[in-house]
């Protein structure tokens, strides 16, 4: 086994995770992000892996997260999109589903949708809900429709026809006649990117793949050219919203399944450093520059979501369950109209960044106020000195209109940027209910373990957790993710009426789909699970229900069993007379990957006692303490440390405040506990 590259590409910096496949070492390195060309930050850490010994032959394995897709959304700035509909149903995206984002205010402003309504056309031809077609496809005047639009300006096309979920074959004969008119025109159909049930998403989800998908196929297409032109050959795998990874060819057409790559591969890597911490229950807490991202994981396994929201917009593929709030080491300290202290969710970013950046930014940040409180005095193992003066004087110009001083107002900043996040934690735990007591809190990112002792504190979390190189833990997670694909079709049925072959027949399919996906993408040893949403007729809401593999007779009585299972486990009851709707089958492909040693290298090698550390002055809750700062490669297993500690590290700084204890374990992570 060569070497492995794992690669998050983030807004402010690009991380690398490096493993060397012979001798088991692990390494990390930190590039600037290039935002306007991000494969330009790709190159140049691979430029420097080069320029370090390691031969381009020996790169083996490259897999990376990117939030390419995802600024491109956010920002809207990918492509100008015409979208092609049945008649009738101009206004899809206008109408949606009709829910306000905040039902009591009396301002509420619906987000416009991604496509202008004089960018939609519709088509003639319908088929019913069975697919059954009442009307004949108008395939002339769609092609027409198409060259319409892109005479008007239009730089990529998405067709999403009424019920092409069932019967894809009007969607097929429009994409065929387009392609072979504008042969270079990038089209979308809903039914090869999700062909599911729910009109508004499964349009908005084929919208937004054709919004990014020509900065994607750029991006993937100057990646390649670069690391070709440096003599690495091997494949570019990209990391999925799932959790999985797939070609960086595959990711280039179906760009929407890379939206959440970056926090879903934070989660992955989670749910192993639980495992090898013997840990299943725990929340994986991403804190980085602009924002923090929670996921739970439980029963040793990270949550799936098919009803993530992605700024302003709906994404119905599957996704790793992971709710965001804007409270980040950039985030920037306000004062709202009414004098109240605000903290997020707009962020100084990495340019000018925060005031102790010393590039220009003026406005005190979450990093400012931990600057000013003496926790942090530099970054990347000193690469990076802060201007700890500057960060004094945000906070303090802050602390006269608050009136307090600079380190009053610091603790302050961290304060309301701990309460935004305890009121989205505390939700999500009690919609799944759990006891945060119950939970250990993994922290990652730049931030994650700077703040997560207090987090930890505010919500009642038992544990917390700081993985051996938690800057870069999102380019490990990319490491450690399976090839994985996730296929859909939609019954809609009573399962009463539902014959054994019929229900086997739908899985065979997807089970069809996905093997031809595996040869694709050449994932030998593959294996395929099937899963329905299941619900009682009446019920507004699917529950996912796993069924057997067992085709054969009896295959409909096995699904109502373990229904009937489920929601038992998850509602308390089960009736057994009440008639039950069979709406989407599933099949989910899962090929696993040589993964590297999670054993931390410098776990159990003899370094220098911690209490030869200096010391330092801090402040923790308002008050002046003397907090022992000790280098994390100088913690040996089964070392414990009492707080307040600075335990410093070339991707971030972790504090142990006082009350709380800390004890490095086999694999490297720092544990962490509360005294009281």
């Amino acid at each position: 086994m060569g070497v492995s590259v794992g690669v998050d590409v983030g807004g402010t910096f690009t991380d690398f995770v490096v493993c060397d496949g012979v001798d088991g070492s692990v390494r990390e390195m930190k590039v600037p992000s290039t935002p306007g060309a991000p494969a330009g930050a790709v190159a140049e850490g691979f430029s420097r892996l080069l320029a370090e010994g390691i031969e381009p032959g020996e790169i083996t394995r490259f897999a990376h997260g990117t939030t390419v897709a995802l600024n491109t959304l956010l920002q809207r700035g990918g492509a100008r999109v015409g979208l092609l509909v049945t008649r009738g149903f101009r206004d899809v995206l206008v109408l949606r589903r009709l829910r306000l984002a905040d039902a009591p205010g009396f301002h509420v402003r619906q987000a416009p949708p991604l496509v202008a309504r004089r960018d939609v056309r519709e088509v003639d031809g319908r088929l019913l809900a069975d697919g059954t077609e009442v009307r004949p496809l108008a395939l002339d005047e769609a092609v027409a429709a198409a060259a319409d639009l892109v005479a008007d300006g239009c730089e990529v096309l998405a067709v999403c026809l009424l019920h092409a979920y069932r019967d894809p074959a009007h969607e097929q004969r429009v994409g065929e006649a387009i392609r072979h008119r504008f042969p270079e025109l990038h089209v979308s159909l809903s039914s090869e990117i999700w062909p599911q049930q729910r009109e508004y998403e499964r349009t908005q989800v084929t919208v937004i793949n054709a919004h990014v998908a020509p900065i994607m196929e750029r991006y993937f297409s100057d990646l390649e050219k670069e690391l070709r032109q440096m003599g690495v050959g091997t494949g570019i795998l990209s990391t999925k919203s799932s959790g999985g990874v797939m070609s960086a060819a595959r990711a280039a057409r179906r760009p929407v399944e890379t939206l959440l790559s970056g926090p879903a591969s934070g989660v992955v890597a989670a749910v192993e450093f639980g495992r090898a911490a013997g840990l299943d229950a725990l929340v994986a807490f991403d804190m980085g520059g602009t924002s923090a991202d929670i996921g739970l994981v439980d029963a040793g396994g990270a949550r799936i979501s098919t009803e993530a929201t992605v700024g302003d917009f709906p994404v119905l593929l599957p996704a790793v369950d992971v709710s965001s709030v804007g409270a980040g080491g950039g985030s920037v300290a306000t004062l709202d109209a009414a004098g109240v202290l605000k903290v997020g969710p707009r962020s100084a970013g990495a340019v000018p960044g925060p005031a102790c950046y010393g590039r220009g930014g003026t406005e005190p940040t979450v990093t400012d106020a931990y600057a000013t409180l003496g926790v942090l005095t530099h970054l990347l193992g000193g690469q990076v000195p802060l201007d700890l003066d500057a960060a004094r004087r945000a906070c303090g110009e802050l602390g006269e209109r608050l009136g307090t001083d600079a380190v009053g107002a610091a603790e302050a900043i961290l304060e309301v940027a701990t309460a935004n996040m305890y009121a989205r934690i505390l939700p999500i735990l009690a919609q799944r209910g759990v006891d945060p007591r119950e939970l250990a809190l993994l922290a990652y990112g730049g931030a994650g373990p700077t703040h997560a002792f207090r987090v930890a504190r505010e919500v009642g979390f038992g544990t917390v957790v700081v993985p051996p190189s938690p800057g870069t833990f999102c380019a490990l997670g990319c490491l450690l993710a399976d090839l994985r694909a996730d296929f859909v079709a939609t019954l809609y049925t009573d399962l009463a009426r539902l014959r054994d072959e019929e229900l086997a027949d739908a899985l065979r399919e997807l089970h069809r789909q996905a093997s031809a996906w595996a040869r694709e993408e050449d994932a030998p040893g593959a294996s395929v699970t099937f899963g329905a949403d299941m619900r009682y007729r009446g019920q507004s809401y699917e529950l996912a229900v796993p069924l057997s593999s067992d085709l054969g007779e009896g295959a409909c009585r096995r699904a109502a069993e373990a229904f009937a299972d489920t929601h038992q486990r998850v509602y308390g009851y089960a009736d057994p007379d009440a008639a039950i709707e069979v709406v989407n089958v599933r099949a989910q492909l899962l090929a696993p990957i040589a993964k590297p040693s999670l054993l931390h290298p410098g776990a159990g090698s003899a370094r220098p006692d911690a209490s030869q550390a200096e010391r330092r002055t801090v402040y923790a809750g308002g008050s002046a303490v003397t907090a022992l700062v000790v280098d994390r490669s100088s913690l040996v297993p089964g070392g414990q440390l009492e707080g307040p500690v600075v335990v410093t590290q070339y991707d971030t700084t972790t504090f142990v405040p006082p009350g709380a204890v800390v004890e490095t374990d086999a694999v490297g992570n720092l544990i962490g506990r509360f005294d009281d």
